[in-house]
């Protein structure tokens, strides 16, 4: 069956600050950090870091993401299962595959590096222990703090763009801002799961029938988008991502792209 994804329409606000997977490598939780392929692409900005080890971890991606795998699953795939891997990574916008080389490999099997520098996907390889959950927390607070002054997520601001015109990028930040710093694909496939969770009063068997999606997928967006949206099962700030979500299909959404071209 060939299932089809529910995107929003785009709001063009890419953020230069994002952190290319260049500048992460630079944080001290990844020292040690060695890459063997990709080195012409770690000018990419990384969206999220994220533990897998599961065979079709390209499913769950939205796009700009870091893998981190200790090889568990990779040891039991043959070459060809390793180069399709690898395939399916590049394919759905993955920038960067790690690999901790401790328990399961001592070096980096040749097909899995072959289809890495085939696919121009950066690969980077630990050759002593180190701590995935200290990767993690480092990466995702360098991503999530990118994106300049903290904005009042409040409702206020909508309502004063209701008595008079020119609020509603200001509201638009302020309630999604995270989540608009994102390159368009990313952002175009998290602002359709957080419209579908919020239309879903977040079932997630719902949202993932509505999303042509697994579950597991719907949970590990879900997982960025907490990160991302503060008090997200507040109801409150639920009902300010409606109204956001709507003004990024109107004339608003229009004016947010118009203002970051300028």
């Amino acid at each position: 069956m060939t299932h089809t994804e529910v995107t929003m329409t785009p709001v063009r606000l890419e953020d230069p600050m994002l952190p290319t997977l260049a500048e992460l490598l630079t944080l001290p939780a990844f020292a040690g950090a060695e890459v063997v392929s990709g080195h012409a692409h770690l000018t990419q900005p990384v969206t999220w870091v994220h533990v897998s080890e599961v065979a079709d971890a390209a499913r769950f991606l939205t796009g700009g993401e870091l893998l981190l795998s200790t090889g568990s699953l990779l040891a039991r795939m043959n070459d060809g299962e390793l180069e399709g891997f690898v395939a399916s990574l590049a394919q759905r916008g993955a920038h960067g595959l790690a690999l901790e080389l401790v328990q399961v490999f001592r070096d980096v099997p040749p097909a899995l590096l072959g289809a890495s520098r085939l696919h121009g996907l950066p690969l980077i390889v630990f050759r002593s222990e180190v701590s995935f959950a200290a990767l993690t927390r480092a990466a995702h607070a360098r991503i999530l703090n990118h994106g300049g002054p903290a904005l009042d997520p409040s409702l206020a601001p909508l309502l004063d763009a209701l008595a008079e015109t020119g609020r509603s990028v200001a509201f638009l930040r302020a309630q999604l801002g995270p989540l608009l710093n994102l390159p368009a694909r990313p952002r175009s496939t998290l602002l359709g799961t957080l419209d579908a969770l919020l239309t879903t009063n977040f079932n997630m068997a719902e949202t993932a029938r509505r999303l042509g999606v697994r579950r597991q997928t719907v949970y590990y967006r879900l997982e960025q988008l907490r990160a991302m949206l503060p008090d997200l099962d507040e109801p409150r700030r639920q009902l300010g991502l409606h109204l956001a979500l709507e003004l990024t299909r109107s004339e608003a959404g229009e004016a947010l792209s118009a203002a970051e071209r300028t």
